[in-house]
């Protein structure tokens, strides 16, 4: 009889060319959940942040250029970028977030005084007026005068040194308040006012305080106290406390001189 050849079973050639292939298609799918590009939630707030600064620009009369028209009519994202720049610079140095702040606090309920719906205006006039007692209950005592003033720290002791350091914080707590009122009130004006700066002015009165004292006994050892007068403790106080962040600039560069001398040395 004859006998009958099996049927060789193919064998699948472009196997490895085939796994290959979908290996590299694996590759560029995206994991689940997590897609190319920006969400359409950033789309959204980039969005609304034009429209803001847009709408923020008419209101204050400032020049917007005609090209951002198809800018912004665009959903392509370079040309949303592209427009978020160019309205960034022209609303200088107010933020989006800056302006939305603002526009909340002025959609405020109008029953709100100005103290409710900006606590940090509150919280600095209350400043004032307590540094301002202080400074006027220290200065009716007659242990806080001009040879008090200009015996300094180490020269004086007791509750004469006591009240004269209290005197000399008021007076650099009003600088430093004074100065903090202003710039509140330049924010508001120029809409450049941020939520989260209430941390940095509580930072900035401590470091007035402390510029204040040191300024003013600077002076007081100028010279052994000689020819000083309160009114002269007394303005450089306040303008320890008024300059508190410029006369940390000047120290931190004395020191950042301080260390390059020493790094200059330690290189040679």
């Amino acid at each position: 009889m004859p006998t009958s050849n099996p049927t060789p079973t193919p064998t699948p050639k472009a196997t490895s060319k085939t796994t290959a292939t979908t290996t590299t298609e694996t590759a560029n799918v995206p994991p689940k959940g997590i897609s190319k590009g920006v969400s359409d939630a950033t789309m959204i707030r980039i969005k609304s942040e034009l429209e803001t600064m847009l709408m923020f620009a008419m209101s204050r009369g400032k020049v917007i250029n005609t090209e951002l028209n198809p800018l912004i009519e665009s959903n392509n994202l370079d040309d949303l970028i592209n427009a978020h720049n160019i309205l960034s610079k022209n609303i200088a140095p107010a933020t989006p977030r800056s302006i939305a702040y603002l526009k909340v606090l002025s959609q405020d309920d109008d029953t709100k005084s100005i103290f409710k719906r900006l606590p940090i205006i509150r919280n600095l006039v209350i400043l004032a007026i307590l540094f301002l007692v202080v400074f006027i209950g220290a200065s009716l005592s007659d242990q806080v005068n001009t040879d008090s003033l200009s015996k300094g720290v180490l020269s004086n002791s007791g509750l004469s040194l006591l009240l004269n350091i209290v005197f000399l914080c008021a007076i650099s707590g009003l600088g430093v308040v004074f100065y903090l009122l202003k710039n509140v009130s330049e924010g508001v004006e120029k809409s450049t006012l941020m939520p989260e700066q209430a941390i940095y002015y509580i930072a900035l009165i401590v470091l007035g305080l402390i510029s204040g004292l040191i300024l003013s006994e600077i002076v007081s050892s100028y010279n052994e106290g000689k020819d000083l007068s309160i009114f002269n403790n007394a303005v450089l106080a306040l303008i320890g406390g008024f300059s508190s962040d410029a006369i940390f600039s000047i120290l931190q560069g004395i020191i950042d001189r301080i260390k390059s001398i020493f790094s200059v040395s330690s290189n040679n």
